[in-house]
């Protein structure tokens, strides 16, 4: 546990942050770790596979705790629309802890059902908010250390104003895994325009 926290992504607990940290003081290794905006934009396109959301709009960094605003290109000169706002905490020890995902801030599209750090088993029921109109939902089940999706669910059609949304996704892991459920939505303007994720546990 990164403190109260699921650690989400790069690192799947201490002692991999343990191991970084050794590589980065005898080699340098792989520095983005310490800046919250790359790792954020890291864990968007690289790890959830995100590629049209490459944009940092807004960050704030308040000691330990950093919220990353990812987005998409704006039509012609226009603001960079926001797709979700990351949040990461510092993992480990020492003046060079790295930046861990940890969970997204949610507004007009949240995943809460299963609530954060819940165990779970497959398959298993998502679910939450949104706001929008002809959603087409999206959800993948993902894990640090596994390139492709453990479990995937497409599409579930939603629209309205503060409507609730769900859908029911098989997935297989490991007992104890850390695992990332991510529902995301778009088509109008670009495949992927908003995202949020959440963590919880393969139970025993």
């Amino acid at each position: 546990m990164a403190g109260r926290y699921q650690p989400l992504w790069p690192f799947a607990d201490e002692e991999q942050v343990r191991d970084w940290q050794e590589s980065y003081h005898s080699g340098g290794h792989q520095p983005w770790h310490l800046d919250a905006e790359r790792t954020a934009l890291s864990f968007t396109q690289g790890f959830l596979g995100f590629t049209g959301v490459d944009q940092v709009v807004k960050r704030t960094v308040t000691g330990g705790d950093a919220r990353v605003s990812v987005g998409i290109r704006g039509e012609g000169r226009g603001r960079p629309g926001i797709a979700a706002v990351i949040h990461l905490v510092r993992f480990g020890t020492g003046p060079d802890a790295p930046w861990e995902v940890v969970g997204t801030d949610d507004t007009t599209f949240s995943l809460t059902t299963p609530r954060y750090g819940a165990l779970v088993s497959s398959p298993v029921t998502v679910g939450g908010r949104i706001t929008g109109v002809d959603e087409s939902i999206r959800v993948h089940v993902r894990a640090t250390g596994s390139a492709r999706p453990l479990g995937e669910r497409c599409c579930v059609s939603a629209g309205g104003d503060d409507v609730p949304w769900s859908a029911t996704v098989t997935f297989r892991a490991a007992p104890g895994r850390t695992l990332t459920l991510v529902a995301s939505t778009g088509g109008h303007v670009a495949e992927v325009e908003r995202f949020t994720v959440t963590g919880v546990r393969v139970a025993q």
